[in-house]
Formats: C-alpha cells, structure tokens, sequence
C-alpha cells in the first residue's frame, strides 16, 4: 500500500518540530529586544532637564525686499542670558504666503502657545498650496543651499535638521555664551511672504526657552519677492555681482555724477 502523498514519517517531522521550536525562540527574542527599545527602556527625553532657559535674540536680519534667484541670507543670533548651560539650542523656521491677507501681517493665526493653526508645508522655507489634487501639497518659496545652516564665519555645516523637518537643533549653549546662525537661501517664488522662527532650549519640549518677561521666544519677517530678475555682469575677478547705478553710467558720466549715484 502506497504512503498517502502528505503523511508525515518520523525521520521527518523531527527537523520540522526543531525547526519550529527555534523560530518560536527567535520571535520570542525579537519581541524582548523591542519591548526594551521601544517601550521598556528609558525614554529619548529622559535626560533633557526641566524647566526655563532664558535667552536673548540678539539680532535677527532677512531683507524685506527681495527678487527672484537673488541669493541671501537669513541670519539669527541668539544668547544663553540665563546662568544654566542651554541643553540643545533648536530653532524651528516655517513660512506663510501672504497672499490671502495682503502685503502685510503674518498670514497665520497661532495659539496661546504660539503654535500655527493652519497646515504648515513640509521644510521651512516652503508653503502649503491649496491647489487640489496635488500628491506634495508643498512648494518651494526658497531654496536653501547645500551646507547650511552653519555659524556665521564657519564653513562647516552646524545645524542637524531634527526628526521635524522645520526645526535645527545647533547644541548646548554655555551662560552668557552666543551663537549667529545663517541660512543661505534663494527665493525662486515670486509674492508676498511670512518666515516665522521660534526658540526652543531642547528638542523634547521639557527644556523651555523663554525671554525676559517669560514668553516665547520668536519673530518674523514679511518679505516681497519681486518676480523681476536682478540685473547682473561680471566683473574682473570673474564673479557674478549686481549691476549698481554707476557702472550704467561708465565712463559717459563725470565723477560728480558718480558720487551722488553711489551715495557719496
């Protein structure tokens, strides 16, 4: 009598069973390992101190009038007045399109704590279209360029891009110690526009950057891209550089009228 084709013998199901038995131990290891890393272990934010961090913005500088593919730079400086070390010093950027609301005005309603109410785009220097039917709802206003931001004067790259993509953490500030952060950035959407930047003294929201009289510290700029190219030449070194009122005039005009074009 012939073996029904699907009987198991005994040589057989003894490699089967062992088999069986090890992947039980491996899914039974796996799950121990996750347990410990992703709820049983201790927390990401477990060795961000609690509490208020006050801080000073220095200064805070992006030109209000800009035009299409003209370079420029954003700049923060931003100061540990308090007498405690800033744990990870996280400035978070986002931009609104003003063109609901005019020329003016930020463009956004925000919170009491200073939260945005409205979608905001992915990257910070990018809107949200309302365009329907669109698979990336955002849209580039700059372009920020490769190795930014960084510490003014330095050319390495200081800003890790956190886990949100608007925020940059550039690490622990001493007291009484600053740091002047740069973003390079080319406008290449022409219209009216609000960047929104915040500080925040740690990445996990227990650590709180606050001002002197306690609130959050933040800004913004309003700026007008103009759709209007700049005009450019080259000049003797080889460089790229904006074409100023004098160099239209050349050697046509005398040195008098020189002076008054170039403001002396």
């Amino acid at each position: 009598m012939l073996r029904a084709p699907l009987e198991e013998s005994a040589r057989t199901a003894r490699p089967q069973r062992v088999r069986v038995g090890l992947g039980i131990g491996l899914l039974v290891a796996l799950s121990a390992v996750c347990i410990s890393a992703c709820g049983g272990g201790e927390r990401q934010d477990a060795n961000e101190p609690e509490g208020d961090f006050p801080v000073q913005i220095v200064s805070a500088q992006f030109p209000s009038k800009q035009q299409l593919a003209q370079n420029t730079n954003l700049t923060l400086a931003v100061e540990n007045s308090g007498e405690k070390t800033i744990p990870d010093l996280a400035i978070t950027i986002f931009t609104t399109s003003n063109a609901s609301t005019g020329a003016s005005g930020s463009g956004t309603t925000t919170t009491p704590s200073g939260n945005p109410t409205q979608p905001q785009a992915q990257g910070s220097f990018s809107v949200r279209s309302d365009q329907p039917d669109l698979a990336i709802p955002s849209r580039p206003v700059w372009i920020l360029e490769e190795g930014y931001p960084r510490l003014e004067g330095q050319t390495a790259s200081a800003g890790a891009e956190a886990a949100q993509t608007d925020t940059f953490s550039f690490g622990p500030v001493g007291p009484n110690q600053s740091k002047r952060i740069v973003w390079n950035v080319t406008p290449v959407q022409a219209g009216t526009f609000t960047v929104h930047y915040r500080v925040a003294a740690g990445l996990q929201g227990k650590a709180k950057a606050v001002t002197a009289d306690g609130s959050v510290p933040e800004g913004e700029f309003v700026v007008r891209i103009s759709s209007t190219p700049p005009q450019t030449r080259v000049n003797d070194a080889g460089q790229v550089v904006p074409i100023k009122p004098s160099d239209i005039i050349g050697q046509a005009g005398n040195q008098k009228q020189k002076s008054e074009l170039s403001g002396q």
